[in-house]
């Protein structure tokens, strides 16, 4: 059945906007989180460290317990409006600081902590502790997965996060992604978010085509169905016509012919993706290239 959240993310350089005055970029993300939720947002993300731009001190120093000032404060804001909240910070945890995202639940509490796997060299060298593992988190709308700026350069936290289940991966940034975002949302067949220190923060459909960019204004949203599959147009163009003879408007079909890929969603009540796909014998993408690699293997005797 269709399964629609409504995402938005924040993206702006939050140091020459507040140089270090935590009461003041509180009272803005307050602002920030109060107009996404007016426009329907059920999950907001902001940037890499995001409260942390422009105080002095060192990581171990800035970092937060996760019962910390900032982390409570927006974790009061997200019960107050009924939001999940990614909120990017350096966390002091058992002795060690991690560079994390943590996930705030609408009910206000820490609902899962993401630890950057991949932290620059330099990060290692003031005293950052990398993450391990791709970790999922799932909330009331579906399953997400979190990423960190320098992550995105690397397959194992991306092709982790897509194998275990993540939907949609919200990625709290330094810098921008760009092509990069594009690239992993077609590879992986799933939404991503960014939230950047900059401008140009990015909402990516599963097609690798953008959905929404953040210029002058720092808060964008944009409703998207999670019960939708990406597909290959191999072996699936003599389905569409009988598809659509039996559910017309109940389903949404979009072609991406230069990737030769299209996009099946249920827009019905009581009717997933899923029965769609065994009704019809759909095959997807993620499957066919599964199927192409045995047939690979078993040419070559192995």
């Amino acid at each position: 059945m269709a399964r629609y959240v409504t995402v938005a993310s924040v993206s702006h350089d939050s140091g020459p906007a507040f140089h270090g005055d935590v009461s003041a970029l509180l009272a803005h993300a307050d602002h920030m989180l109060w107009r996404a939720r007016q426009q329907g947002a059920e999950i907001v993300s902001f940037p890499e460290i995001y409260p942390l731009r422009e105080r002095p001190g060192t990581p171990r120093a800035l970092a937060e317990p996760l019962d910390g000032v900032t982390i409570s404060h927006i974790g009061g804001k997200a019960r107050e409006l009924g939001l999940y909240v990614v909120w990017p910070l350096y966390t002091l945890e058992q002795d060690r600081v991690y560079n994390s995202s943590v996930l705030l639940s609408p009910r206000g509490e820490v609902a899962g902590v993401y630890h950057k796997v991949h932290p620059t060299i330099s990060e290692i060298e003031s005293g950052i502790t990398p993450g391990e593992g791709a970790p999922v988190f799932k909330t009331d709308f579906g399953t997400i997965g979190l990423a960190i700026c320098f992550d995105l350069n690397f397959p194992d936290i991306m092709y982790g996060l897509g194998d275990n289940g993540a939907e949609i991966i919200f990625f709290s940034s330094a810098y921008r992604g760009g092509l990069q975002l594009r690239i992993w949302a077609y590879l992986l067949g799933v939404y991503i978010v960014s939230a950047v220190l900059a401008e140009l923060g990015h909402i990516v459909d599963m097609s690798g085509q953008l959905l929404a960019t953040s210029t002058y204004e720092e808060l964008i949203t944009y409703r998207l169905n999670l019960d939708r599959r990406l597909m290959h147009m191999d072996y699936n163009w003599d389905k569409w016509d009988d598809l659509l003879r039996r559910y017309g408007p109940d389903v949404s079909i979009q072609f991406f012919t230069p990737e030769a890929v299209w996009t099946v969603a249920s827009e019905r009540e009581g009717l997933s993706v899923e029965d769609i796909i065994r009704e019809f014998g759909l095959e997807e993408r993620r499957d066919y290239w599964r199927r192409s690699n045995v047939a690979r293997e078993q040419a070559l005797g192995r």
